[in-house]
């Protein structure tokens, strides 16, 4: 289960650096004769721009979907005992195995939940870099 989360945590993450990097970044011609800068050398870099069918299919099929995997994946997380893969779930499933006398796969269980209630906080952040490119780059047309 940890790969799951972990999975759709990076695919979400990855789709809003790719949304972002066709909107905010450019291509470098093949035949450019300067020698590449280092990488702690600051660079500009000029706006793709996207055109409007682009752009409208962009904001209208996938980022909703982005959204709506990344809302799923924080109520899961978030979830009761009762909803497998919830931090709470682990946690059950951490004082059962201690109580069974397996101090070893509960004290894993807890690590697994610790870490998969820090991915809450990323979900938070993925929340808001999906809200802020809707706000900039999916407005009405007027």
């Amino acid at each position: 289960m940890r790969r799951s989360v972990r999975g759709a945590v990076a695919a979400g993450t990855s789709a809003v650096v790719l949304v972002g990097g066709l909107v905010g970044s450019t291509t470098i011609a093949a035949a450019d004769p300067t020698p590449a800068p280092s990488p702690s050398a600051s660079t500009s870099y000029k706006p793709v721009t996207l055109s409007p069918e682009e752009s409208q299919k962009l904001c209208a099929e996938r980022l909703p979907k982005m959204i709506a995997r990344r809302d799923k994946l924080a109520q899961r997380i978030s979830g009761g005992a009762d909803v497998k893969g919830s931090v709470a779930w682990l946690n059950a499933r951490a004082a059962k195995q201690k109580a069974n006398g397996h101090d070893k796969v509960a004290a894993q269980l807890e690590k697994r939940a610790k870490r998969r209630s820090l991915r809450l906080k990323e979900l938070g952040t993925v929340q808001t870099k999906l809200a802020s490119f809707k706000a900039e780059h999916c407005q009405a047309a007027k």
